[in-house]
């Protein structure tokens, strides 16, 4: 033994009466009694004020306490007084943890171990940061090593197989299993945990590849009951004789039918089997299916697939008047939703169309008490219909005949909110939402939908009075429970409603909450730290990322083990959610644009003004901040106990130093943070082209022009004629880079691979225009293209121009980002362009005039004042 380590044992002794103070001050601890603890603490430091282990478990204390710096402060002093100590190492662990900073945390549970090897908390927990962390390798170790510790528990076991699978080493993980289960004696039946781990036992054989071993396993298994879930069985052995090619599969697939008929992939495997496929012009899926429906007469999952397989010469408007005349019949709403799948053939929409206008003519219009209207529903189903098709006109003339037979239904006033929002009315769609709210007003469906029209038409303000009817009385504000509660709708349509508004400093900052990437994500090293000042959406994904760190030991301990790994599948994947590739996407798009035009960053430019909700809950934040007061003695002292040791000591919200976005637009690292943004969607987003869009464009602005290349690369794979990419390929040939060796060469090729360089840049662009003359998103693209290339603006112009031509396949959508163009580029004839889309498009508000979008404006904020009303007197 070293000198140091005997001066440390030496100074951290104690003598007996103050040894017994510091077990009771464990002890205290453990029940959460903080202030006789500190008492404890104190009489022990009174004569030893250099105790490394009490200064840290007061430390502790005081955490638990609400005075967070001070007990950080006493739990680092300890740490450095003691560094032997694993009582010290393990309470700058939990610090740590409760910071979310795992990392570290782990670290010092390292240090910890390195002086009590055997402490089955700490080796646990550690075992729970390894696995937060994916580090599998150190995490098999740690799991052997409490196996050695508690061999009888079985729990264990299982842990030991699951670090194992997680490794990558199945049979290491399959012999630990059968070890575990030859030592078992006994086990009766029923037995949930047992069954648990025969049912991953069987998916760790099935994954080996050992299909007919997982089998005999299962059989053996479900003839002693030792497995209970009998779905389990059941999907288990159909797919495993499937795979295996056994001629059973078929009857296996089809007593899953009979046990659930309502179930798709039930009916795709047994088809399978059968000879059939579920596509269209199937004949064996066909007959099967309508066997199937006779045997189960109440199934619609059978009657739903025949109209999928059935092909128009055949069956299918015999079929498919059937199946509309019951759910016409029956009123039943989401009718059109359920068919739309079937739209993507056209002769099969046509004869859809045909048969529901048979049924509208024959249904009788009176309404009656005792049976549902078949021609309300008809109407209904028929604007559903024409207005998917973009003909808004007839949508709304249907909708008005329905409303005229019955003006009470919620749903014929949501469908017209939604056909004005296709037609480019955000204003109508906010009135007629309106319309349905004040017929339920206690109905959070409709009154969540009229706050997401709010947002759309920009809004935020009305919308986030609308929520706070549903929202704590006590919050900041309805946006901040909103967050709290994780509504990833509210707080992306909240970003998508300032940059409506133009103002582009809170939209980044929106966007960047959204897209900020937690620490423990396994693409860590490309992550941007966790600013402070955003407080949005971010807490959201990361949240849902912490959250994960409590089941690394439930699941564990309650042998949920193969949720447990889909779940860990499906957290290695949480960035790939469209709300956090969206937002990442938004974002880097805002600094690039800051990038190419400083001046976007300037108030003016970014219009970065706080609305009156947001100043209203920064004042009423600020004042309950200012009013709050510690936590009382008796909620201090234990009146309620925690389940773990870190909880209460997480970090308070930072201030948010920055709440108009405007810092973090200016940023001087702005392309940096938007390359990490960008840089996980490579691995979880590899078929999105938006997303290789998006990393070309940082990328090639930030000098990696070798990485700019590549993202070109990909996205040709995905869709060599997208109008998006033709854009790039021109300006990364316009740039005329000559990137220095060893990338000079590569980058060379790669560019002659996207773009020959005996194609002229100019001829290119109108090869192009030519070959997609009636796609309004080709036509912006060459006129994007055009621009880059320095045209005459009167080229780019004609270019632009030539969206709204005679046969243009031409939408608001489009249309609007044509405008928004013209506009960047500062075009003289902008105002041409959009008074020539109002007369295109007469049912759309989106091309009015700023005087006349005010009136309309208005007009739904008229409406909003009245539903308040009603709302007050109700």
């Amino acid at each position: 033994m070293s000198k140091f380590v005997q001066q440390a044992l030496q100074k951290r002794q104690l003598p007996s009466k103050e040894s017994s103070l510091f077990k009771e001050l464990l002890e205290l601890y453990e029940r959460k009694l903080i202030k006789k603890g500190l008492k404890t603490a104190d009489a022990i430091l009174k004569k030893f004020p250099e105790h490394g282990e009490t200064l840290c478990m007061k430390g502790l204390l005081l955490t638990h306490s609400g005075r967070r710096e001070e007990g950080l402060e006493l739990v680092k002093k300890g740490v450095r007084l003691d560094l032997t100590s694993h009582i010290c190492w393990h309470v700058f662990g939990i610090i740590q943890k409760g910071e979310k900073n795992y990392e570290e945390a782990l670290k010092s549970y390292t240090q910890a171990l390195k002086f009590d090897k055997e402490n089955l908390n700490l080796l646990r927990d550690a075992a729970q940061l390894q696995t937060q962390l994916r580090q599998y390798d150190s995490l098999v170790e740690t799991r052997l090593t409490i196996l050695r510790t508690r061999p009888h528990l079985r729990q264990h076991w299982v842990a030991l197989a699951v670090a194992h699978h997680l490794n990558g080493d199945l049979e290491d993980a399959k012999k630990v299993l059968e070890h575990y289960e030859r030592s078992l004696k006994e086990v009766p039946n029923y037995d949930v945990e047992q069954s648990e781990t025969l049912l991953y036992h069987i998916r760790v054989l099935e994954e080996l590849g050992q299909l007919q071993d997982a089998l005999n396993l299962l059989d053996v298994s479900a003839k002693s009951r030792a497995i209970v879930d009998r779905t389990a069985i059941m999907e288990t052995r159909s797919r495993l004789l499937t795979n295996l090619g056994s001629d059973d599969a078929a009857n296996a697939w089809r007593a899953l039918i009979d046990h659930n008929p309502e179930n798709y992939a039930y009916y795709r495997g047994y088809i399978e089997r059968t000879g059939g496929t579920l596509e269209s012009g199937s004949a064996p899926a066909l007959k099967t299916l309508q066997e199937i429906a006779e045997i189960h007469p109440r199934a619609t999952a059978p009657k739903r697939l025949a109209l999928l397989v059935a092909s128009v010469d055949d069956t299918f408007e015999e079929l498919a008047h059937a199946y509309l005349e019951t759910g016409l019949t029956k009123g039943v709403p989401s009718l059109f939703a359920d068919l739309k799948s079937l739209y993507d053939d056209a002769a099969k929409r046509d004869i859809i169309e045909k048969i529901v206008e048979s049924i509208r003519a024959a249904a009788d219009p009176t309404p009656t008490e005792t049976e549902p209207s078949t021609h309300l529903w008809t109407l209904y189903y028929l604007a559903q219909h024409h207005s998917y098709l973009g003909r808004h006109q007839q949508a709304l003339e249907l909708l008005d005949a329905a409303d005229a037979h019955t003006p009470t239904l919620p749903e014929l006033y949501t469908m017209r909110a939604r056909v004005l929002k296709r037609a480019g009315d955000p204003w109508g769609a906010v009135r007629a939402v309106e319309d349905a709210r004040l017929l339920d007003g206690q109905d959070r469906f409709l009154n969540t939908k009229s706050a997401k029209y709010r947002l759309r038409a920009g809004l935020s303000d009305e919308a986030s009075a609308l929520l706070g009817m549903f929202t704590k009385k006590d919050a900041p504000s309805p946006g901040a429970d909103l967050e709290d509660m994780q509504s990833l709708l509210y707080l992306t349509e909240q970003a998508n409603a300032h940059e409506y508004n133009g103002q582009l400093s809170m939209a980044l900052k929106r966007y960047m909450a959204i897209a900020k990437v937690c620490h423990s994500f396994p693409f860590a090293s490309l992550a941007p730290p966790r600013w402070g000042i955003l407080n949005s959406v971010s807490q959201v994904f990361d949240d849902i990322e912490d959250d994960q760190y409590d089941f690394h030991g439930y699941s564990i301990r309650k042998f949920m083990i193969n949720a447990y790994l889909d779940m860990l599948k499906w957290e290695d994947n949480l960035r790939s959610h469209p709300a956090y590739v969206k937002a990442a996407i938004a974002a880097s798009r805002i600094w690039v644009a800051v990038h190419d035009d400083p001046s976007v960053a300037s108030p003016s430019g970014s219009g970065s003004q706080l609305t009156d909700a947001e100043k209203k809950a920064k004042k009423k934040a600020a004042k309950k901040a200012a009013s709050s007061k510690q936590p009382d003695d008796k909620k201090a002292n234990g009146a309620t106990t925690t389940a773990h040791e870190d909880k209460g000591i997480e970090p308070p919200t930072p201030k948010d130093e920055d709440p108009d976005g405007m810092k973090l637009m200016r940023a001087t690292d702005g392309l940096k943070r938007a390359a990490k943004l960008v840089a996980p969607l490579s691995a979880l987003c590899p078929n999105n082209i938006d997303a290789w869009i998006a990393i070309y464009d940082v990328a090639v602005r930030r000098g990696k022009y070798l990485q700019a290349a590549q993202a070109l690369q990909r996205a040709k794979t995905l869709d060599a004629e997208h109008p998006d990419l033709h854009v790039r390929l021109v300006d990364l040939r316009h740039r005329k880079l000559e990137p220095p060796s060893p990338i000079g060469p590569v980058f060379a090729d790669a560019l002659k691979e996207l773009l020959p360089e005996e194609v002229a840049l100019e001829t290119y662009n109108s090869q192009f225009l030519q070959r997609y003359s009636k796609s309004p998103r080709a036509v912006l693209a060459v006129a994007q293209a055009a621009h880059i290339l320095g045209a005459p603006s009167a080229e780019v112009e004609d270019t632009a121009f030539a969206a709204l031509g005679e046969g243009a396949d031409l939408n608001v959508k489009d249309t609007l980002a044509v405008l928004a163009f013209l506009r960047r580029i500062k075009s003289g004839r902008a105002d041409e362009f959009r008074t020539a889309a109002d007369a295109r498009f007469p049912l759309a508000t989106a091309f009015k005039t700023p005087a006349e979008q005010e009136e309309l404006k208005k007009a739904a904020l008229a409406k909003i004042d009245d539903a308040r009303e009603v709302d007050v007197a109700s």
